[in-house]
């Protein structure tokens, strides 16, 4: 082999090595900071960079993505001295590459340090009530806070959230007998209530019914007048009509004879009209005797 095809095949060499540390390609969503001779040069996109080989150098790429990191339980003093675990999520995102390398050392043990940190300051200040029921409001103070903190890193903090508060196991078991507590407590009123609907309608009910009872009764009894009115009127205007006689009445009076001796009375009292009338059945047979 001549000299000159070696020296051909060593500048190809140099070529392909020198093409592929200056040749750069980023992946979408990925950001890379170059240095040039130690120092910060630029921050190159997503894409195909050219950088100078043997004085600039690529730093590990950065993630731009929303990132989510998830902190174990951290103990926390309550105002009312009460140890309590607390998870925590954090939401972020790097919005500046450059300041995410240069300002601190390591960003996702920064963050999880200011978050405990600034958990610790929050949930000192409340009691553990306040801590169960306002996760929401602990939620907004730990983001404005982390959020400012880590503005100068080139982190935007979105959101932060807390997974679990676990109080003291006496705790949770007073928690638990007052929840019980509560529960048959609404229990009681609940079917005390229904209770006292039930004697409501019962009640109402039977005032309907006796209503009802008491309206059917006036009008049988309404009904019973009026067919007795009628009754006696037909009676009167057939003996007006009829124009009775004597012997008529007498033999009317005869008939209620049985009806008084079935009412059990010990005291009879007898009109004088019934003597007149006897009187006058008496003659009547008389005249037809004779006339017979």
């Amino acid at each position: 082999m001549s000299a000159a095809l070696i020296a051909v095949l060593v500048i190809i060499f140099l070529v392909v090595v020198v093409m592929g540390r200056a040749v750069r390609i980023v992946p979408q969503a990925r950001a890379g900071v170059v240095e040039r001779l130690g120092r910060y040069h630029r921050t190159i996109t997503p894409g195909l960079n050219l950088i100078t080989p043997f004085v600039d150098r690529l730093r590990p790429l950065i993630d731009l993505r929303e990132q989510v990191v998830s902190f174990p339980p951290q103990p926390v003093i309550t105002e009312d001295n009460l140890v309590v675990g607390i998870d925590t999520v954090i939401y972020f995102s790097v919005t500046d590459p450059r300041a995410a390398t240069y300002e601190v050392a390591n960003f996702l043990q920064a963050i999880e340090q200011l978050t405990i940190t600034t958990l610790r300051n929050v949930i000192g200040g409340m009691d553990l009530e306040a801590t169960l029921t306002s996760r929401d409001q602990i939620n907004g103070q730990l983001r404005g806070v982390l959020d400012e903190a880590t503005g100068k890193w080139g982190i935007r903090v979105n959101r932060v959230e807390l997974k679990s508060i676990d109080p003291p196991a006496s705790v949770k078991e007073s928690m638990e007998k007052q929840m019980r507590a509560d529960r048959d407590k609404r229990a009681a009123i609940l079917t005390a209530e229904g209770t006292k609907q039930s004697q409501i309608l019962t009640a109402e009910g039977q005032k309907q019914a006796a209503i009802l009872t008491a309206e059917g009764e006036r009008q049988a009894a309404i009904l019973r007048a009026e067919g007795q009115a009628k009754a006696i009127g037909t009676v009167f205007q057939a003996i007006h009509e009829g124009e009775p006689d004597p012997q008529l009445l007498a033999y009317q009076y005869l008939q209620t004879l049985p009806q008084i001796a079935q009412s059990g009375s010990s005291v009879w009292v007898v009109p004088s009209e019934l003597t007149a009338a006897m009187q006058a059945v008496r003659d009547g047979f008389s005249r037809k005797a004779d006339e017979s």
